[in-house]
């Protein structure tokens, strides 16, 4: 399943995306300001609701990094690694 069609992992991809933006317009702002509009304003605009919305953006983050590690079905299990197959 591609995250298109999965919703919690959309959802995990937009928040990855907003955070790499904000992060990356932290450390070198020149690279997403000159391109405020046109498809690569789509960067812009994160970078921009990660600035603005920061605690909610990390509260969000806390709640899917919880979901994913304790309430996704399909997650791997990290204990599989160390027990032997019987």
């Amino acid at each position: 399943q591609s995250a298109i069609f999965n919703f919690q992992s959309l959802l995990t991809v937009i928040l990855l995306l907003i955070c790499t933006c904000a992060y990356i317009r932290a450390l070198a702002p020149s690279l997403l300001d000159k391109n405020k509009t046109g498809l690569l304003g789509i960067f812009w605009k994160c970078a921009r609701i990660g600035e603005r919305k920061s605690p909610w953006v990390a509260c969000c983050c806390v709640i899917m990094a919880f979901s994913i590690l304790f309430l996704h079905n399909s997650s791997i299990n990290i204990f599989s690694a160390i027990t032997p197959e019987l």
